[in-house]
């Protein structure tokens, strides 16, 4: 069974960063796709970023620029670093892994940036 394990959320003043780490077990096979989504209180789910199996990195256009994602594929494991956080980056950030027939989430991290 596939289990995604994410790492790295707390709380940190506007300005400040984080980096998030998300783990896959549970296989032996690798994802077409690792990346994260948030959802803000009261909010949808939104796509951060996500990287593909080859490394190609993909950003939401609103976040480029203060948010990186990388990947290690020999680990199955995603990271989000993210720069110059701002209130609005406040929400549970999931991890996700996708292969051609399943989608997989995390339980999540709690983001919370201060003003």
């Amino acid at each position: 069974q596939v289990h995604l394990v994410e790492s790295g959320g707390g709380l940190v003043q506007a300005g400040g960063s984080l980096r998030l780490s998300c783990t896959a077990s549970g296989t032996s096979f690798s994802f077409n796709t690792m990346g994260w989504f948030r959802q803000a209180p009261g909010k949808q789910r939104e796509l951060v970023a996500y990287v593909t199996s080859g490394g190609i990195p993909n950003h939401a256009d609103t976040l480029k620029g203060r948010f990186t994602i990388s990947r290690d594929n020999a680990l199955n494991t995603v990271f989000l670093q993210m720069n110059s956080l701002k209130p609005e980056d406040t929400g549970v950030y999931y991890c996700n892994a996708q292969t051609n027939d399943n989608a997989y989430w995390g339980q999540g991290t709690q983001v919370t940036v201060s003003s």
